[in-house]
């Protein structure tokens, strides 16, 4: 009796997700620069909030959710530790937040990615899930800046456009 071996190759590396992730930000970073700076806080529609509170949420979901997986912490979510007055402040701590993802990404084993992790204690699913969730999150929310800048005739970002320009 032979038996076959069968070579597979991964879909993504780790290192290749996290570079799709961060093209996301700077996205969605330069969304931010796009808004004048009083309606980045106060600007809205429909009744949705505005998209300085969107980002805060981002905030203080990626830097603080990836550190939590590495060092299996189970910390509530918490919307109220940043609060920004000004868009340099915004973009300062978008930055600090970037450089953390960089570092407690790069510890996140092969092997963890299918482990099961309670995000911020309320969401059980495997940590590629919890991943998954950041982005599709920064998405969504940065949608919804891309909505109110057009409604400000402001012209967004192209969404393809997710590295810096050269």
């Amino acid at each position: 009796m032979t038996t076959t071996a069968t070579a597979t190759k991964q879909f993504m590396t780790a290192e290749q997700i996290l570079e799709h992730w961060q093209g996301h930000r700077n996205l969605t970073r330069r969304v931010i620069e796009a808004f004048p700076e009083k309606d980045l806080f106060e600007f809205s529609i429909g009744g949705m909030r505005p998209f300085a509170k969107l980002a805060v949420e981002l905030i203080s979901i990626g830097g603080p959710g990836v550190k939590g997986i590495v060092e299996n912490q189970m910390e509530a979510y918490d919307e109220e530790k940043f609060q920004p007055k000004t868009k340099e402040e915004f973009l300062k701590k978008w930055d600090e937040e970037t450089e953390v993802i960089n570092r407690y990404f790069a510890q996140i084993s092969t092997e963890r990615f299918q482990e099961s992790f309670n995000l911020f204690g309320q969401y059980e699913f495997p940590v590629y899930q919890n991943i998954l969730y950041f982005i599709d999150n920064e998405i969504h929310h940065r949608g919804q800046g891309y909505v109110y800048l057009r409604a400000l005739g402001i012209e967004p970002p192209f969404f393809w456009e997710r590295f810096p320009v050269m």
